[in-house]
């Protein structure tokens, strides 16, 4: 039970580091953090997904810019529902490839001494220590944690979020793509679940549109700011 209980803990962590750090403070610039916050974010993400801000940010935007065209990334328009689903992951290797776009949409980025040197120099190193540490805290067992903590991101936020949300689900803005809100409590993916409400106004740091639907994200972040340790650079007067 405790191994089960870590391991949600963990991949809870990640996606909330996803979601606050990487989609609304990079990407859209809604939400800034404390320098320390930041930092945990950052090299939490590179032991749990390798992932390289830059690269990120870029494809995400690139997203909004050409959202359900043929120039989308991901879209399941164009690619198909099952491809995103269960490959939206290889979807992001290939769009990284274009290494022109990541230099003019990851602007604003990161850029210090350890992202060049230890994040973006050596993205898989991370993982690979992730896996030492969960076989060390875990025996045998902590393979199987490990497994999950690499599938949860690859199936969660780039299978059922860019598949799901642009396929199936309710709309409370009549946006010029196909999103969708999966569901109106957004708990299990951070509150990405709404990703209509995004589109519809990606700069606001929260996703919730109606006084019945839930942002675990924006709870964090409210939590966070009332400790100082965040700041909201614009807020939908609805959230």
């Amino acid at each position: 039970m405790a191994i089960i209980i870590a391991t949600l803990v963990m991949v809870q962590i990640t996606i909330a580091c996803v979601t606050l750090y990487l989609h609304r403070s990079q990407a859209h610039r809604a939400v800034e953090f404390h320098s320390v916050v930041s930092h945990f974010m950052r090299f939490w993400l590179w032991l749990t997904t390798g992932m390289v801000t830059k690269e990120w940010v870029a494809i995400h935007r690139k997203h909004h810019q050409k959202s359900d065209t043929v120039d989308d990334p991901h879209s399941p328009k164009i690619y198909g529902i099952w491809r995103v689903l269960f490959g939206g992951a290889f979807l992001y290797v290939k769009a990284k490839q274009d290494t022109k776009m990541v230099n003019k949409l990851g602007v604003g980025c990161p850029d210090d001494w350890v992202e060049r040197n230890v994040y973006s120099q050596y993205p898989g190193l991370g993982i690979i220590l992730l896996l030492v540490a969960d076989a060390l805290a875990f025996g045998w067992s902590g393979l199987l944690v490990w497994g999950i903590q690499m599938i949860w991101i690859p199936f969660w936020a780039a299978g059922v979020i860019n598949g799901v949300g642009h396929y199936i689900g309710y709309r409370n803005s009549n946006t010029d793509d196909k999103s969708r809100n999966i569901s109106p409590w957004g708990i299990v993916i951070g509150g990405e679940e709404l990703h209509n409400n995004h589109h519809a106004d990606p700069a606001n740091p929260c996703l919730k549109y109606q006084p019945w639907e839930f942002d675990l994200g924006w709870f964090y972040i409210r939590c966070l700011e009332l400790l100082g340790l965040a700041q909201v650079r614009r807020l939908n007067q609805v959230a």
